[in-house]
């Protein structure tokens, strides 16, 4: 497709965020009448889904120890529950299942998740979330485990499929998608963005979506915004943080068939999510993997065409703007997983049912996984800079949050977002951080 020479809005990215704000941009327009699809532009590199959207696990949860993280993924899994057809949705629900030092994080979050009315069971004490998971699954055996989470709501998407149907809903709507359209640069009028430079020449605009993804950093730098960001610590001290830092995310799968994880009714079990500080043991030879407080996740997958999961992600210990995002995900040299991966994930499987007991060559070995650059405090930024480029800089909890393109449509066409106001950038200057849990994830 030839760039047009203008548009109300240029949206950056063709994963996620990018399509559900095109789509939603789209419906908003037309039912006010200021106009429609057609004028809203995005703008991809290289296409639908080339990055953490189109190769994500897909877990879609309301797991999160902080109010305003359960806030947002309450709206967000009500977009998903509107058309699960299209977006290839399995509302299976999702366990959290957790040993005694996490159980009152987790007692807390039922809680709160009762007040804004997000149907969950709390089962506490060992005993007692042994006898749970067995009624889910006969094979049960994982240890230290003193409370289980049960959402009812949730389950999991397939990553690249869900992406087609959410563009097929904008493509639907008029929305035009060019790729590849690689952004350069921008050019100003004023304080505000009034054309978007790419490899193909540039665009005159209104307003300015970014949703890149990883490639945030780059877009950042191009918007001239700071690298370093100044956050007051709850020891009211202000400390200077990088405004980026990439971790490797760690995911694989089984080549079983998927079938080889149903529960014990035969049906698709709820996604399962363990945290545990037992020991874990290789599960060929008995050898120590950790002794320190680890975690996996794992589900059937019809799209993956096994049992698909990972583990806690690694810090890329290299400065953010050395650190080559390109080429992404299974091209990379970098930033996929190896033995190490293999070893303990198939061990935690083991770990966590018989049937996974001596399975480890099934491990279907190939790369995976990819990075994902993280803000200061690991959650969400969702602004405006320079006065109409809206920033979506998910810190990587984005593929489940498909409901954030239908808040920035709203503040696109100047409504302000009550749920997005957690998650401004003035929050770090200001101190106003999320609380964080005793989970070993980054997102917690």
């Amino acid at each position: 497709m030839s760039l047009p020479r203008s548009a109300k809005v240029v949206v950056i990215g063709a994963g996620v965020h990018g399509l559900s704000t095109s789509w939603h941009l789209a419906k908003e327009l037309e039912a006010r009448g200021l106009g429609s699809g057609e004028d809203v532009v995005v703008l991809d590199k290289t296409g639908v889904g080339a990055g953490p959207s189109g190769l994500a696990c897909g877990v879609i949860r309301n797991n999160y120890f902080q109010p305003a993280m359960r806030e947002l993924m309450a709206h967000s899994v009500e977009v998903w529950e509107s058309d699960p057809e299209a977006f290839h949705y399995h509302p299976v629900g999702y366990l959290q299942v957790a040993p005694e030092v996490m159980h009152e994080d987790v007692a807390t979050i039922h809680e709160q998740q009762r007040a804004i009315g997000y149907t969950s069971d709390l089962i506490e004490g060992e005993d007692e979330c042994r006898v749970y998971m067995e009624s889910i699954f006969s094979d049960w055996q994982a240890r230290s485990v003193t409370v289980v989470l049960h959402e009812k709501k949730g389950g999991y998407a397939e990553s690249m499929p869900s992406m087609l149907g959410l563009r097929a809903k904008g493509e639907a709507l008029g929305v035009e998608l060019i790729a590849p359209a690689t952004v350069t640069g921008f050019e100003s009028d004023g304080g505000a963005v009034s054309r978007v430079v790419t490899d193909r020449g540039g665009i005159a605009c209104e307003q300015v979506v970014v949703a890149a993804g990883p490639w945030v950093r780059d877009v950042w730098h191009m918007l001239d915004l700071p690298g370093t960001v100044t956050v007051r610590g709850r020891d009211g001290r202000d400390h200077q943080r990088p405004m980026w830092t990439y971790w490797c995310l760690v995911e694989g799968t089984l080549g079983v068939d998927p079938s080889f994880l149903l529960d014990n009714d035969g049906n698709l079990p709820p996604v399962v999510h363990l945290d545990t500080d037992a020991p874990l043991l290789d599960d060929t030879d008995g050898s120590l993997v950790t002794d320190e407080l680890w975690g996996i996740y794992y589900k059937p997958d019809f799209n993956f065409g096994g049992v698909q999961g990972g583990a806690m992600p690694w810090v890329v210990d290299q400065p953010a703007d050395d650190v080559a995002v390109d080429p992404y995900g299974p091209e990379s040299t970098e930033f996929v997983v190896g033995e190490g991966f293999e070893r303990m994930w198939t061990s935690a499987l083991a770990h966590c049912h018989k049937r996974f007991e001596g399975k480890r060559g099934l491990y279907r070995r190939a790369p995976t996984g990819g990075i994902g650059a993280f803000t200061p405090d690991s959650f969400p930024v969702f602004d405006t800079f320079r006065e109409n480029v809206h920033v979506i800089a998910d810190s990587n909890h984005g593929y489940k949050m498909i409901g954030v393109g239908a808040l920035v449509a709203k503040e696109v066409l100047g409504e302000r977002q009550a749920l997005f106001e957690p998650f401004r950038f003035s929050r770090y200057a200001d101190g106003k951080l999320h609380p964080v849990s005793h989970s070993p994830f980054p997102w917690s």
